[in-house]
């Protein structure tokens, strides 16, 4: 049994200065860099999406409805797709960049450097389980989870080490992990 730690989109266009910024996100940043320096040996692999946007068409808009469309953040190669300061990236074994040219909010739609998939990455590692953690809890942390739990991974979400957009979409978020047969613990930064 090997166990992974799947960081999602810990970036700065999602923390607060950030251009779609999410409350709390710093501070998710930095609890994931405490327990990675507390528990490390908790995990066997740390990875790590990443946001990379370069064309995502309607995914971006000048007016965003925040459920399709946002405002523009983490163009790829900018400052705001970058992983925040306060995350200690020297655990993070290998990057999935997801959506240069579609919304992709699952980590499983990334894939790193070499085209390897996030899937085929923690396969070939012999990763069993997983435990994500991340930005945002109602978005692209639900949607990593739910399909790390198709792919066959048993799934735990660490809320406490998450943030999420806002409450009613995130306790929405709660309900479909569970129902998913995903393990949550914790509760999630949500701004009311």
């Amino acid at each position: 049994m090997s166990r992974a730690l799947i960081i999602v989109d810990v970036q700065n266009d999602f923390c607060e200065g950030g251009s779609l910024a999410v409350a709390g996100g710093a501070a998710v940043a930095k609890g994931i860099s405490l327990v990675l320096d507390k528990a490390g040996d908790r995990w066997d692999h740390v990875v790590a999406t990443k946001d990379w946007h370069i064309d995502p068409g309607s995914h971006f808009s000048d007016t965003p409805d925040y459920v399709d469309s946002w405002p523009v953040h983490c163009v790829a190669e900018s400052t705001g797709s970058d992983f925040h300061p306060e995350l200690v990236t020297d655990r993070i074994e290998a990057v999935f960049h997801k959506g240069e040219y579609t919304a992709a909010y699952s980590g499983f739609e990334g894939h790193g450097t070499d085209g390897e998939t996030l899937a085929g990455w923690l396969r070939a590692k012999g990763v069993t389980e997983v435990e994500v953690v991340g930005i945002a809890t109602d978005h692209c942390v639900r949607a990593t989870a739910l399909d790390a739990a198709t792919e066959g991974f048993s799934t735990t979400v660490l809320l406490e080490l998450t943030a999420g957009v806002a409450r009613a979409t995130t306790d929405a978020a709660l309900e479909q992990l569970r129902s998913a047969a995903v393990e949550v613990t914790g509760e999630p930064v949500v701004d009311a």
